[in-house]
């Protein structure tokens, strides 16, 4: 499964009043796991950009000038996220940019929906934690994401961030640190507990390695897609048969 965490910043809130795209961020996971296939471009919006998104994202009309517009980088990044499901928090306000962009282009780009899913991490967030402040902020301190450098919204900055937080949140372990565990204090007797242990292992005979079956399979296969459907991905554990 390909997935693609997405954030946008903007020239202000509403494109319906003409509002532009002035940032791309994308992070691209396969099978839950972090590729480092990254997409990022800043782009001209040929408007001004509201003070008020501005003091949000840092992002000047001086700092875009030499930068291409939407229309020239379209096809790049269609081809980017084409087939993939996009994470997106808030989705409903970057989908919305993102179909005003293409349909200033004609309609043979068609909409974001033409090209691929759409899995909104703020709903999710709402399902899960019911009541409770759900913005990527709140999300990053409820599951220990470290987002100290985000002093201004950057999308690929923002983007980085969400896919942390969204692995966190579906259940999803990036790392494994086995043996890390703290040893015991030493209580004198560690000669002796290792010398017995070694004379147990001795005495044991091999493991039976006890195969599943081909119905304890289906029950295993089952629980995944339950799962899967949970969590709205597919579970890491297919990545490890065999």
């Amino acid at each position: 499964m390909r997935q693609i965490v997405l954030d946008t910043e903007t020239t202000g809130l509403d494109p319906k009043e003409g509002h532009r795209i002035i940032e791309i961020g994308c992070v691209e996971l396969v099978r839950r796991r972090l590729t480092r296939n990254n997409y990022h471009q800043y782009l001209r919006p040929d408007r001004e950009i509201d003070a008020g998104a501005v003091e949000v994202h840092g992002i000047t009309a001086e700092f875009l000038r030499d930068k291409p517009r939407f229309s020239d980088i379209a096809e790049d990044f269609l081809d980017y996220i084409e087939g993939a499901e996009l994470i997106i928090h808030n989705a409903p306000f970057d989908v919305g940019f993102i179909d005003h962009e293409l349909a200033l282009l004609g309609p043979k780009f068609g909409r974001v929906e033409d090209h691929c899913s759409v899995l909104d991490s703020l709903a999710l967030a709402r399902r899960l934690h019911p009541g409770q402040r759900n913005s990527l902020d709140a999300l990053c301190k409820r599951y220990q994401v470290d987002n100290s450098q985000r002093d201004l919204h950057g999308a690929l900055l923002d983007a980085e961030i969400l896919a942390d937080v969204y692995l966190s949140m579906t259940g999803g372990q990036t790392k494994l640190a086995l043996g890390s565990e703290k040893q015991p204090a030493d209580t004198g007797q560690t000669g002796s507990v290792n010398e017995g242990l070694r004379r147990l292992a001795g005495k044991r005979p091999a493991l039976k390695v006890i195969r599943a079956n081909e119905d304890e399979v289906r029950r295993h296969d089952d629980r995944l897609r339950a799962i899967e459907k949970s969590c709205g991905s597919e579970c890491i554990w297919r990545g490890m048969d065999g």
